[in-house]
Formats: C-alpha cells, structure tokens, sequence
C-alpha cells in the first residue's frame, strides 16, 4: 500500500475529514492537537482521507486508568472510513501512532476496546496489545451530532496495553 500517506492533521485538511462525519470531533481533536495535548493522525490517499486515530497525550479521563497507567498516553478513536476498510490501513494507523511514541520516548502506549467491538479487540491482540490485568472501565464515549451538539455516554471498556519496543 505505497499509496497511503499518515501524517498529522493539518488545520486545511479539516474539511475533508468533517466531509466524514463530527465535525465536532474534528475541531476538538484539532484544538487539543495545536495546545499540545495530543496527535491528531490522519491516513490519505491523494486528497482523500480514508482514515484517522488520535494521541491521547493529556492525563487520562478514567480515574483507573490515571490510576494504574500514569503518564501513559492512549490511542482512541481509530477510525476507517466506510469503502476503505479491510485493506490494512487500521494497521498502518496504529503502527505510524506507535512511532510518534517511540520518537517522544514514550515506552508503553495503551487503548480502550468498548466490550463488543470484537473485531478491534482482535486487530488491537493482533499487533501485540495485552490486557491490562485490572479489570473493565466505564469509559466516556463522545459523539458530536450533526448541529455540534455533544454527547456523552459512558461504554464499559477493557483496557490493553503494549510496551514500545
């Protein structure tokens, strides 16, 4: 797949990955990006965005998981974008995500998995993450509907983890 590009999200590219849905989220993610708090990752082929994840570098907003993995950032929100999928580019997002830790010296890196979200949990296993070993988490799950308006809803979560090699 030469034909793919991942870099982070520049504030030009924001239309084309709003084209795809919560604008909202794009523009928090945007935001917390330019403050530092994070890496907004987007995958693209040509001028088409086909998928994204974002860095969670801020503290954790789970008490668990500030708890148990202090100073660690997470991955959320991965995301492939329909017609694009089953093509190896989740991979390829999580890997490019990985190295931007690697390159801040960051050496253990962790996610959320809502419980029935097999597939990602299978993805997630496939590229060495593991279980946390201190049980499930209710998480916060954000989605910006089509006006902007945000809402929360908590997911119950297990939690993995991966050392950075």
């Amino acid at each position: 797949m030469v034909d793919l590009e991942i870099h982070p999200v520049r504030l030009g590219e924001a239309p084309a990955l709003e084209a795809r849905g919560q604008a909202g989220y794009v523009h928090d993610r945007l935001a917390r990006q330019d403050d530092g708090r994070g890496v907004f990752l987007a995958a693209w082929r040509g001028d088409l965005a086909v998928g994204s994840v974002y860095l969670w570098l801020e503290p954790a907003e789970e008490a668990e998981i500030r708890e148990h993995l202090p100073e660690t950032p997470l991955i959320t929100h991965l995301e492939v974008f329909a017609g694009s999928r089953n093509q190896g580019i989740g991979t390829r997002l999580v890997e490019a995500a990985e190295q931007v830790l690697r390159d801040r010296h960051y050496t253990t890196v962790a996610l959320a998995v809502e419980l029935s979200n097999v597939d990602a949990e299978r993805l997630y296993k496939r590229l060495g993450y593991q279980d946390w070993g201190f049980g499930r988490v209710d998480c916060i799950q954000r989605e910006w509907l089509p006006d902007d308006t945000l809402l929360e809803t908590r997911e119950e979560c297990t939690v993995l983890v991966k050392l950075l090699g």
